[in-house]
């Protein structure tokens, strides 16, 4: 049985959000972003990474509520829909680079390696789907400090 829910899983990720090419909008003026980490800034690792989203509720992944989403947390590539042309249009990858919040949680604690990070949220709809216009961060770059 678990072989089988991984395999949908795997199947889901690798598919467009919708045959139709349907995304799911967001509310007029939602934005992510971080608290209390700015671009620029030095962190002793772990940190401890704030999401705030305005504009719309969190909701795990799944639930389908209107005007909600879930975060996830791009390490250290490019900016959203810079990396790969069709990005906005699959399910936010999940691995290192990748974080997925779906349980909706609102930050993360994590050990990074010393030097220089990118960082960026982007708001995910109930299938880790980008919506209709994507609702992202800014890209900021951060050191952390040996």
């Amino acid at each position: 049985m678990i072989r089988y829910a991984l395999l949908a899983a795997t199947l889901a990720l690798a598919t467009p959000a919708a045959a139709d090419g349907h995304r799911t909008a967001a509310a007029e003026g939602t934005a992510v972003y971080f608290v209390g980490l700015e671009d620029g800034a030095t962190v002793r690792s772990p940190v401890t990474i704030n999401f705030g989203l305005r504009g719309m509720g969190v909701a795990p992944a799944g639930a389908e509520i209107e005007n909600t989403g879930h975060h996830h947390l791009l390490i250290d590539r490019p900016a959203f829909g810079e990396g790969e042309a069709d990005e906005a249009d699959f399910a936010i990858l999940n691995d290192d680079n990748h974080r997925h919040f779906g349980g909706g949680q609102t930050e993360v604690t994590l050990d990074l390696p010393p030097g220089e990070h990118t960082l960026q949220l982007v708001l995910g709809d109930a299938g880790h789907v980008a919506h209709a216009e994507p609702v992202t961060s800014e890209r900021i770059t951060i050191t952390v400090a040996e």
